[in-house]
């Protein structure tokens, strides 16, 4: 069955939604997150993604504390990303309660790094995030594109143990205009034994039935949730 989660995305301590990666088309939804996540785990949701945007943008993680009051006062599962660049940062993003960590920027800008997080933490504590920008790998809160093509990053990293891939297409991020159907049905078929999470387009229930065909392991949703177009009913109805 494919796993439902719910995303918040942190800018100034608040949450918020961009469209297509771009900070300039920022929407405020929430001034609190910790209300926002509370609201999932009542509904019966049991993982939350949770990007700290300034972080992602700042090379540093700058929103700790979000994450800290969420794990402190929920039991959500969290995989947290943004600004994580080294052990210690790693360390101290554990130590505020996440389950795991997704890392993209890091995993190109210092491979080296990346594959040492691997090694001590395990594939089920560390995600590899491969957000696609018009074909190439997007770092830096998806505000520079690398050399890397998506297939190829993905392909060099499951040879150093990943099993767990976060796709963002940032070009359907936020645009409520479904997900890109075509690009996880290649993932999936390329890497049958790597756990794909797709993430971006998502805007009603028809498209988790897509996704979920497709093969794909999990599924983030996040502006369908905040503008109403996907109720959390339906979100758990559907994971049920």
């Amino acid at each position: 069955m494919m796993e439902i989660i719910p995303a918040i995305d942190i800018i100034d301590g608040k949450c918020v939604r961009l469209s297509e990666g771009d900070y300039q088309r920022k929407t405020v939804y929430h001034h609190n997150p910790l209300d926002v996540a509370r609201e999932f785990e009542q509904a019966g949701i049991k993982r939350l993604h949770l990007v700290d945007l300034d972080g992602a943008k700042a090379r540093k993680v700058i929103n700790l504390k979000v994450l800290q009051d969420i794990a402190e006062n929920t039991g959500l599962l969290i995989d947290f990303g943004g600004g994580v660049q080294s052990i210690e940062d790693l360390n101290q993003v554990f130590d505020a309660g996440a389950s795991q960590v997704t890392g993209g920027s890091i995993a190109v800008r210092e491979p080296e790094v990346f594959e040492r997080w691997l090694q001590k933490f395990g594939p089920e504590k560390i995600i590899l995030g491969a957000d696609v920008k018009q074909g190439k790998i997007a770092i830096g809160g998806w505000q520079e594109k690398s050399s890397w093509e998506l297939v190829e990053f993905i392909e060099h990293y499951s040879t150093k143990g990943i099993k767990h891939v976060i796709c963002t297409d940032v070009s359907k991020d936020g645009l409520l205009e479904g997900p890109s159907q075509l690009l996880y049905e290649e993932l999936v078929n390329t890497f049958p034994d790597l756990s794909i999470i797709a993430s971006g387009g998502v805007s009603n229930r028809e498209d988790l039935q897509i996704l979920e065909s497709i093969g794909v392991a999990g599924a983030i949703v996040g502006k369908a949730i905040y503008e109403g177009r996907i109720t959390l009913k339906q979100l758990t109805e559907f994971s049920c």
